[in-house]
């Protein structure tokens, strides 16, 4: 991501609303999400999106869904030994049609499990563009980064409490319809809750995340009660320190008290993934990496994928296919677009739009670490 806000720590007052949200749910016991662990091979895979769409509307909506490309994509994965895929889903495709959403999310785990991928489902997202809107999306932003990505509630969406009622249903809805489902590896509740993404310590960024302070207990709540058989989470993503307790935020507390499994981010060199997986196992739980490879930042598969398979923790890298999401291109194209050259690495991404790896020696390691794996 680019440049990163954090708001200061909430009042106490929001700790004890969070608390109080959950006073009749029930977290999955350390016993069972490790049980639950065991039962999946070494979990390898992307987080995806066609390459015909720049985010999760197009993904999606009745117009722009394709099966035939999402088919292909998927059989690329599934080549190389990938076995899940993090996909994100989008309220506003539930409010404008949630039985035809709901076909669409069944066509797509149907073509998963064609290909032995089990798929982590997002609900909400805190990153990008702030102001979704349903229907024909923009082009690309040319040499710019995931230039049409949008959050999930928007930022009207989010101020108005209004819409929360809404939010409780989308979420609970389609957590009852796939309550059971095999196809369905996990669920993520929201995506990196406390990204400002304002270029600063704004008033706008820190009232965004004082919404959402008092908002993702209650997303939790609601995914407690929908009563699934699968495991339901939300990951860190920032923190130098997230074993250090007393530091945490209350959306990090939140997130890491009330994972059935712990799910984290880390773009960074090895020697940094590692130190923070050993954070995160004081915690008892399992361990996935839902976002890494960030090819320029020394986020790479040689050296993460090593540390990973040693400690037993999955890892999801962003980007499957190079494609309108322009995810090759790194962070710093916000502010500088690369549209007279191409960047020295690609920063995201495996596969070009034909299905030719960008680094034939990426596949491999990734093939022959996953057959590794399925063969313990």
């Amino acid at each position: 991501m680019p440049k990163l806000i954090r708001a200061p720590m909430l009042a106490l007052l929001l700790l004890a609303v969070g608390q109080a949200a959950f006073a009749d749910t029930t977290r999955w016991s350390a016993d069972q999400a490790h049980t639950w662990y065991a039962q999946h091979r070494w979990l390898i895979g992307a987080n995806y999106i066609p390459a015909d769409a720049i985010n999760q509307l197009e993904m999606w909506q009745a117009d722009t869904f394709n099966p035939t490309l999402i088919d292909k994509e998927l059989g690329w994965a599934a080549g190389i030994g990938m076995n899940t895929m993090r996909v994100y889903l989008h309220d506003q495709l539930w409010v404008q049609d949630a039985e035809g959403f709901k076909k669409r999310i069944d066509a797509f785990l149907t073509i998963a499990a064609k290909h032995g991928i089990k798929p982590m489902l997002v609900f909400f997202d805190s990153c990008w563009d702030p102001n979704p809107k349903l229907g024909p999306q923009r082009p690309p932003i040319p040499g710019v980064h995931n230039s049409g990505w949008v959050q999930s509630p928007g930022r009207a969406g989010l101020a108005n409490a209004a819409n929360y009622p809404t939010y409780r249903k989308y979420v609970q809805d389609v957590m009852r319809h796939f309550a059971g489902d095999e196809r369905i590896l996990s669920w993520d509740l929201w995506n990196e809750p406390d990204n400002g993404l304002g270029g600063g310590d704004t008033p706008e960024s820190r009232e965004k995340i004082r919404l959402v302070t008092e908002l993702l207990p209650q997303v939790f709540a609601w995914a407690r009660e929908a009563d699934v058989s699968q495991p339901i989470t939300s990951g860190v993503w920032i923190r130098d320190d997230w074993a250090t307790k007393e530091n945490l935020t209350p959306v990090e507390r939140m997130q890491l008290e009330q994972s059935d499994v712990i799910t984290f981010h880390v773009y960074d060199w090895p020697e940094v993934l590692e130190r923070k997986i050993k954070q995160l196992q004081t915690y008892g739980r399992p361990l996935i990496c839902t976002e890494y490879l960030a090819r320029g930042a020394g986020s790479v598969f040689e050296t993460s994928l090593p540390i990973a398979r040693k400690y037993n923790v999955g890892m999801i890298n962003w980007g499957l296919v190079d494609g309108k999401t322009q995810t090759r291109y790194p962070w710093d194209s916000w502010q500088k677009p690369y549209t007279q050259s191409q960047p020295v690495v690609w920063h995201h991404d495996v596969f070009h739009t034909d299905g030719r790896p960008y680094r034939q020696a990426e596949v491999d390691l990734i093939r022959e670490m996953s057959a590794a794996a399925q063969a313990e």
